[in-house]
Parts: structure tokens; sequence; C-alpha cells
């Protein structure tokens, strides 16, 4: 018999996949449950590449310019099909930001490894939460994410801190979670505190989210519970706006 993750085709949840739903029910609808999939903006892809820049810094003895260099490939790799305007911006700022990213982490020395799978079962829920950390220096107990971003913030975002709380979590909690921040022009690295109300907010979702599914297998009974907001960001792409119309007629 299956249960009803399963029923929706869904194999496990993420920290983004559960702050989606907490944000938006119907994003969650369209993504998790209908299968419809927005078009990944040049932010993400901004983030993206420059974390493999940053990343190739701090694994192996390339220059900076050479971590520059490669974080600007990977973002043409990335957008390469891409008509979106923000484009130009967003790579524009991709060499900055790995150039104050590297300033920021080098000290740190070689980190462990990065790009680590973690996972975490909850009591009760039928799926497990499955995240991938950015990099750990695990000889210290330390593991950091990192974030692009072009107004810097004076503390860690909600979302942000459930999602390394998770990895605290998930390695048993005895590591030192920080976030990273990067601008084009400075960076701030916050360390995580409060991290079990973070965990029990996830897990709360979660379970949120599993009654959710548990009402009904028809992905279109579910859909008519929710109703999305079309001036959330979820709804910026004209995928997402598309779905919407067709789903909600709205």
């Amino acid at each position: 018999m299956t249960n009803c993750f399963e029923r929706h085709g869904i194999a496990h949840l993420s920290p983004s996949s559960i702050n989606t739903y907490a944000a938006s029910p119907a994003a969650f609808v369209i993504d998790k449950i209908l299968k419809r999939k927005g078009e990944v903006g040049p932010a993400a892809h901004r983030g993206t590449a420059t974390e493999s820049g940053v990343v190739l810094g701090l694994t192996t003895d390339a220059t900076t310019e050479e971590c520059i260099q490669h974080a600007d490939q990977e973002f043409w790799r990335l957008t390469a099909m891409s008509s979106d305007p923000r484009r130009e911006k967003e790579r524009a700022a991709v060499g900055e930001m790995v150039k104050v990213g590297l300033a920021e982490l080098k000290p740190y020395g070689r980190p462990t490894s990065t790009q680590g799978k973690i996972e975490y079962k909850v009591e009760g829920l039928l799926v497990p939460l499955i995240g991938f950390y950015d990099v750990e220096w695990a000889n210290h107990k330390i593991l950091i994410d990192l974030k692009t971003t072009h107004a810097l913030p004076s503390q860690i975002k909600i979302t942000h801190a459930r999602q390394v709380a998770l990895y605290v979590a998930a390695k048993g909690g005895d590591v030192d979670a920080r976030l990273t921040y990067v601008t084009p022009k400075k960076c701030a690295t916050y360390r995580l505190e409060n991290v079990q109300e973070h965990v029990r907010a996830l897990e709360n979702i979660a379970m949120t989210i599993q009654r959710f599914l548990s009402i009904s297998e028809d992905p279109q009974e579910l859909a008519s519970i929710v109703v999305p907001d079309l001036e959330s960001f979820y709804f910026n792409d004209p995928a997402m706006r598309q779905a919407a119309y067709e789903v909600w007629k709205i």
C-alpha cells in the first residue's frame, strides 16, 4: 500500500520544498503535486556560479582570476538558453562575488568536504528530509552555507536558518553552523543560533505537508483547497503565472 507521498510522486522533502509550502502552498502544489516547473531565474544561477568559483578557490590552488573565469563560464552554461533581461546584471555581479567570497572564506583553510548530502528522519514522517550543505571544515566542526545577494542582510533569514539547522541536526548537533552572505562589494558571516527551534519548525511544517497530502489522492482536489497569491515572488515566472491561470483561473 502506498503512502500519501508516494501517491503524489514525492520521495523526500527538502528545506526548499518545506519553506515553499510554508510561504505558498499553491506554489508547492504546482511544483510538487502537479509537476509544473517554472524557469530557474538568473539570480539562482548567479548563486550556483558564484559558489562554483569560490569552491574552486577553496579546494585547489587556482588563482582568484581563474576562479572568476570558472564561475563566469558556469553562469553562461546555466543561462545559455535564457532570454531573461536580468541575465546581464547577474552575470556582471558574479566575478566580484567570487572575489569577496574567497577573501572571506580562505582564512578557514582548505575544507574537508563540499556539497555534502545529508539525510534526516522525523518521527512519524513517511519520507526523509534531504539537503546539501555547501562547505564543511570537519576538523574545526564548522559548516558554512554561502548565499549571494545584492543587499546585505543584517541577520540570518529565517528560511536560511531552517535550511542550515537541518544540516546541524543531521550531523548530530555538534557543528558550528554559519551563513556567509556575499554581495559584489562586501559580505557578512553570521553564526546560526536557536538551532532546535528552527529544526522544530521544519518538522512541524513537514508534518503539516503530510496531513495535507493525506486529504486526497487527486491532485486537482488538493489544488482546489489552496489559492495562489500572484504578487508572491513564486509567481514572477511566466510559466508559474500561466499554471496558476490554468489551475485556478485567476
